[in-house]
């Protein structure tokens, strides 16, 4: 009995740690966590090697293994970089490019998820309020271009559009579960899972009704080439590339926006407090049921952003084939533990995992599950510690403040046990 007792008690010291983590320290347990599945899925690729069949590779006590973890893992950093230790290295690489496009892309998503994390909700939805903004983004976009001039007067004018109509689809989207949880006391994770579905369902529909394009995969028209996010000149990637830094630079303004809005705004306290201590939040008078509606909201717009930049940056169309953008801004909010700026690393981490497993595929003979397997326990090694520490601020009572008497004074040890508090009794 006793030994449980130590058992818990142990693990209960090690979520108070890890709620107690400074930012340092995070960062490091991080780092740590990327050296381990470094060594554990080296060892992995290694010891998939030997039952692989190639013509040549390193023999150990005559077994032939077929993969080199040392360039597996070489391909899978720098390669998403372009090689930057070859000679001939060009920072606007077609590799490099596609590591800050999927960066962009979960930037938007990742911030999506952690709006509502924040606000103590899960939005599992992401990824249907992205394919909603995506959807009304592109047909918005395709059928004001008539009436507005072309050039730079049409890219001023329909790319913002699109973006603003993107974002106000997925807040709409996003109202749906939050109005359902705030007055139904509806389980968010259940609606937004099942909107998702909803979501490909009507925007199928309406593609095959009324805006599909004549293509083999289904599609919406293009939206005209001077509508899709300009190249920055001299200095920026090819528009072949499907990257624009100015939509990365837009990325990072909203994040920093995310973040000075938590900060220093009353509603991004109001929001914090709430998915912290909901009771003190309504003590303290904010109202509960405008705030799930408006944080899930604002989450969807984000999201609707997400997919308004997969249309305008990426395809200069909606395909009905979306990828899972949206589900992977889950894993990615986890992984910075909700922070708007730690956001930004976690996505150019899986943005860099994404472009690394094309440069494995292409470099190396190694099969793409293998791949998938090797970066799934990268991103599990680095996100545990996180998930951890949200478990551990859930259910673990840490830096709780010590009582104090009305008049501001301590209260002593016997009266705080007692549950006096000090006061006299009545």
């Amino acid at each position: 009995m006793s030994s449980d007792s130590d058992g818990q008690g142990q693990v209960r010291r090690l979520l108070e740690r890890l709620v107690q983590a400074s930012a340092m320290e995070r960062i490091v347990i991080s780092i740590a966590a990327l050296f381990a599945a470094v060594l554990v899925g080296g060892a992995f690729v290694f010891v998939s090697g030997g039952v692989a069949s190639c013509r040549s590779g390193l023999d150990v006590a005559g077994i032939t293994f077929c993969y080199n973890p040392m360039q597996v893992f070489y391909e899978l950093f720098l390669g998403a970089l372009g090689n930057p230790l070859q000679a001939g290295w060009s920072p606007t690489n077609l590799s490099l490019a596609t590591t800050l496009q999927q960066m962009t892309l979960l930037l938007f998503a990742g911030l999506s998820v952690a709006v509502a994390f924040r606000a103590g909700l899960l939005n599992i939805g992401t990824q249907g309020q992205l394919v909603i903004g995506g959807f009304v983004t592109a047909i918005t976009v395709v059928f004001a271009a008539p009436i507005v001039p072309d050039g730079f007067v049409g890219a001023v004018v329909l790319i913002p559009l699109g973006v603003l109509v993107g974002a106000i689809g997925g807040g709409l989207y996003g109202a749906i579960p939050g109005v359902l949880k705030a007055y139904a006391d509806a389980n968010e994770v259940i609606t937004t899972i099942m909107l998702n579905f909803v979501a490909a369902g009507i925007t199928s529909t309406l593609l095959s009704w009324r805006f599909e394009a004549d293509s083999p995969n289904p599609r919406t028209e293009r939206v005209p080439e001077y509508a899709e996010i300009p190249t920055v000149p001299g200095i920026g990637f090819s528009g072949r590339m499907d990257f624009s830094l100015l939509a990365l630079g837009f990325a990072i303004v909203l994040m920093v926006g995310i973040a000075w809005l938590f900060a220093r705004t009353s509603f991004g306290y109001e929001l914090r407090t709430s998915g912290i201590q909901p009771a003190a939040a309504a003590y303290g008078g904010v109202n509960e049921k405008r705030m799930t509606v408006a944080s899930m909201t604002l989450s969807g717009a984000l999201g609707g952003i997400a997919g308004a930049f997969w249309v305008l940056m990426v395809h200069g169309y909606w395909l009905e084939n979306v990828p899972s953008i949206g589900f992977d801004g889950i894993a990615v909010s986890v992984l910075a533990g909700s922070n708007p700026l730690g956001v930004g690393a976690a996505a150019f981490l899986f943005g860099l995992l994404k472009s690394g497993s094309e440069s494995i595929g292409t470099a190396t003979s190694v099969p793409p599950d293998l791949v998938g397997i090797l970066t799934g326990l990268i991103i599990l090694f680095v996100a545990m510690p996180e998930f951890f520490r949200m478990i551990g601020r859930q259910y673990v009572d840490v830096g709780s403040p010590e009582p104090a008497r009305a008049d501001g004074g301590s209260v002593p040890a016997d009266e705080a046990a007692d549950g006096s508090g000090g006061e006299d009794d009545a």
